[in-house]
Parts: C-alpha cells; structure tokens; sequence
C-alpha cells in the first residue's frame, strides 16, 4: 500500500521555529513528528511512503533519504509552487490503487489499516477520518426569528462538531478531479466530489488525536508524547 504524506507547508503558525526548520520535523521525544507518523504507517503494512514536499525540502530529504534506515520505501515529489493540500497530488505518478493521505504534523493513534479497510468496505471514492470535538461557548447564545423576535436562549451552551483529522483515503479516480499543477485544498476537493455526486465516507475516530501547526497544540503533544508512546509506535 502506499500513502502520500503532506509536508511541504510553511508551517507558519509555528514562526520563529519554521522560519528555518520544517514543521514535520519539529521534534516530539527523540524523533520528529513525521518520523514517527513514517514508522506507524510501516507497522501497519504500508510500503510505499510518498512525501509531497516544498518549502525546506532539503532538510527533509537529507533527514529520510529513501527510507532504508527506517525500512520502508520513500520517494519524494516536489511543488515548485504552492498548490495547497490536494494540489500536489496532481503531480505523484503511480497512484492507480487505493492509497493513504495526510498531513505530515499529526499524533494520532488512529489504526491507519482499519481505516483503509473501512473506507474499501464502504465502496465510496473517499474517505474522511473526522473527530468529534466539543466547545465550550462562555456566552448566552440567542436564535433570533421572525421580527427579530427570540426564539431560544441556551446560556453558555457546549457545541459538538464533526472535523477532518487530515487524513483521507482516496480510490484512483479522485485525481481526475484535480488538475496537474492547480491549486486546490481538500475542502474545494471534497466538495467537488459531491456536487458531482460521487460517494464520500466519514470514518468516526475517537482516538487520540492532535495537530501539533500552532504552538498550544506543539506544546500540548510535547507533554501527552510520552504517555501514549508506546501506542504510537
């Protein structure tokens, strides 16, 4: 199986650090975030990583070469401009196959071979890994109607929600969609899908799961690293 990793972003919610490190190799324990993201997607059968790269890719190719020290094959494809997160697949040869893609800044502890398993049962063309969230809002929401008159009041009232983790499965026929060196992200991705009434699917996950692009989310998987290690890898 292969799986296309996403880390050729600036990373700028993290300036000063990205100014002249790339965001996946930001370190979590001994090893950077996109090390350890490498090592799980090996654990769970893959063996093929492609990592989309751009901004400071040098550094990154100079960390992973082609993969040999961690055991599993790595090729690189590089955006000579920015084409947002779906984009740079309009670039990758090779995908003719069911295939694995996501950002290369996430600590999840996510079972990656489920995930892919799930998404070929569904027989959809995507697959969207979503978490669900809550928010605490510290106001009194009103819903105003008719005559500006109210219709509800709920004091400071907890908000659940559905987001995208970043990680995605993808059968082959989502890349005719994207065009070779557009740019694209994969909300306008997705919603092209729908508008053209292709199936697309929500994988439900309730494992541990963190961004690390701004620097609350850095520091807090810096702390939580250690105590889900041994899950992880």
């Amino acid at each position: 199986m292969k799986a296309v990793i996403l880390a050729g972003g600036k990373g700028t919610r993290l300036a000063p650090y990205t100014t002249i490190f790339p965001k996946p190799l930001m370190p979590l324990g001994e090893k950077p975030i996109l090390e350890i993201v490498i090592r799980q997607l090996k654990l769970c059968g893959f063996t093929e990583i492609i990592l989309a790269v751009g901004y400071l890719s040098e550094l990154i190719k100079a960390y992973f070469h082609d993969g040999r020290s961690l055991g599993i094959k790595i090729s690189y494809s590089k955006e000579s401009k920015a084409l947002g997160t779906a984009g740079p697949l309009s670039l990758i040869e090779g995908l003719n196959e069911t295939f694995l893609v996501m950002n290369g800044d996430i600590l999840t502890t996510i079972p990656y071979l489920k995930l892919v398993k799930y998404h070929i049962a569904k027989k959809g063309i995507a697959t969207i890994a979503v978490h669900r969230r809550m928010l605490d809002v510290d106001f009194g929401v009103i819903t105003v109607g008719k005559g500006n008159n109210i219709s509800s009041y709920l004091e400071k009232p907890k908000l659940h929600y559905d987001v995208s983790m970043g990680i995605y499965v993808f059968d082959p026929g989502v890349l005719k969609y994207i065009f070779r060196n557009k740019q694209l992200d994969f909300p306008d991705l997705i919603n092209k899908l729908l508008r053209a009434k292709e199936k697309v699917c929500a994988y439900i996950s309730n494992d541990h799961w963190l961004d690390i692009g701004r620097h609350d989310d850095y520091e807090t998987a810096q702390k939580e690293f250690r105590k889900i290690e041994k899950k992880l890898i």
